[in-house]
């Protein structure tokens, strides 16, 4: 294998993970995480970014292999020198990847509370049709974005689809709703609770 071969391939490795890490999502690679215990929902942001992480790796392999390959070929320069300005070049883009993701993403980065999270309350509207005792869809805002969830019937009456709702309950990742004209004309709202899970 050639030195011309050998930085190509280090180029193409690190231009194809950076597609695949784009493709999955940025906040994902940053450890934003979503977990469930004790009844309620804590979302946790990993703050401390290391400096060795996917985001600077395939920065430095593209730049690496980039910057080696052209040198390479159009340098007219000795393998070591060749090497090293490699490196520097893999450093830089690394460095300068690292300083986005510290400086610019990582103070937008916000841990939700429970409260944020919580579901009983929610008001809704339904998007998919619950039938008696099936299973349907609603749709819903939450932390200025729009969400949906799994829902069915808390008293096991079927909703139409684009009726607003109430949720009653949250249990394992499925919202127990019931028709907000019900519970604006008189129903009382005490009993809602039930656990999260």
């Amino acid at each position: 294998m050639t030195w011309e071969t050998f930085y190509l391939i280090c180029f193409g490795i690190g231009l194809a993970l950076t597609a695949l890490s784009l493709a999955g999502g940025f906040h994902h690679h940053l450890h934003l995480g979503m977990h469930q215990g004790a009844g309620h929902a804590h979302a946790t942001a990993n703050r401390g970014i290391s400096p060795l992480n996917g985001f600077t790796l395939t920065a430095f392999l593209c730049g690496f292999g980039g910057a080696g390959y052209l040198l390479q070929r159009y340098g007219g320069l000795v393998t070591p020198v060749i090497l090293a300005l490699a490196t520097l070049s893999g450093l830089v883009g690394g460095m300068v990847i690292f300083w986005f993701l510290a400086k610019v993403m990582a103070p937008h980065d916000k841990a939700l509370t429970a409260e944020e999270t919580e579901m009983t309350g929610v008001i809704g509207r339904v998007s998919g049709t619950i039938r008696g005792e099936g299973t349907g869809e609603i749709l819903f805002s939450q932390n200025g974005a729009r969400r949906s969830s799994p829902a069915r019937s808390d008293n096991g009456e079927p909703i139409a689809r684009d009726v607003e709702v109430v949720v009653m309950r949250y249990e394992r990742g499925v919202a127990y709703v019931r028709r907000w004209d019900e519970i604006s004309s008189g129903e009382s709202l005490s009993h809602m609770g039930g656990a999260q899970t």
